[in-house]
């Protein structure tokens, strides 16, 4: 049964994606290549290019309807794009077509995504709830916990280590050790953060990390997502209707309406750009 399983992985493992080359600047990390996503007569991503550079944090807005979270599952292929590309560089320089990477496997290649709602699991204390995200070993988890060698445990005991020190960075170890349920909302929301630095992430996506949040919870999220960027050399991209969080945090903002890009700068140049005002005040 382990030799079967053991063949299973080195099968699965031989299926991923080739590198390829595309001319793009070294500081690149994704790149969207006149991207589409269509849903019958709705076009709900329109011919859409952006690109997102190595450790910035990059604020993705528009109305509602825009297509937003749409951009955000063709990136992670929950869907198959109708047209056009997205590539990923890693920190090896290799460029993957992410057009022809299974969902399940997007994570492998240093990709991680949170959604609006929080998902944790109750029956888990926060120190457990890091620790079970970790992906990086999985294979050899499975193998070993077979047999229950000394190695698995090794391996339990540094991916508790991994994620105590994450806790403790983003200050949340005084709640190692109880559920999070019951925590308040703005923690559960650092909590599911931290978890996704156990994967080792080269880029973050955030889907409306602030929802839910009053005012000091926000202001102590975006010191957070500044902090994990900084500390753990990250590049963030965040949808998010909070204008004062993706307009303090951001250092690159992109604009889309009916799916389509209207504008992308700083955030003072979106601020002042009148297309980007049109689509969300519309015309007098």
């Amino acid at each position: 049964m382990l030799e079967k399983i053991k063949q299973m992985l080195k099968v699965n493992a031989s299926k991923t994606p080739q590198h390829i080359h595309v001319d793009l600047d070294e500081d690149i990390i994704l790149d969207l290549n006149h991207l589409s996503m269509r849903f019958g007569g709705l076009i709900a991503v329109n011919d859409l290019s952006i690109q997102v550079r190595r450790g910035e944090i990059f604020g993705l807005i528009g109305p509602n309807g825009a297509g937003k979270t749409t951009v955000f599952n063709c990136i992670t292929q929950f869907y198959k794009p109708t047209s056009g590309d997205a590539y990923f560089r890693g920190k090896n320089g290799n460029t993957i077509r992410l057009n022809d990477v299974k969902v399940h496997d997007v994570i492998k290649h240093g990709i991680i995504r949170t959604f609006q709602n929080v998902e944790l699991v109750w029956e888990l204390t926060v120190l457990q709830n890091l620790m079970v995200a970790n992906t990086t070993k999985y294979h050899h988890i499975i193998t070993r916990s077979f047999l229950h060698t000394p190695k698995m445990f090794q391996e339990n005991q540094a991916i508790a280590a991994k994620a105590l020190g994450i806790l403790e960075s983003l200050g949340l170890a005084i709640y190692k050790d109880v559920s999070p349920y019951g925590l308040p909302y703005g923690i559960r929301k650092k909590i599911e953060l931290a978890r996704t630095l156990m994967a080792d992430p080269e880029l973050i996506i955030l889907d409306e990390p602030a929802a839910g949040l009053n005012d000091k919870e926000t202001d102590e999220l975006a010191e957070t997502i500044k902090k994990i960027r900084d500390e753990y050399q990250t590049t963030i991209f965040l949808v998010e209707h909070d204008m004062p969080l993706v307009m303090g945090i951001s250092d690159t903002v992109g604009a889309i309406n009916f799916g389509k890009l209207i504008a992308v700068g700083t955030p003072k140049q979106i601020q002042e750009n009148e297309a980007v005002r049109l689509a969300y005040l519309g015309s007098d």
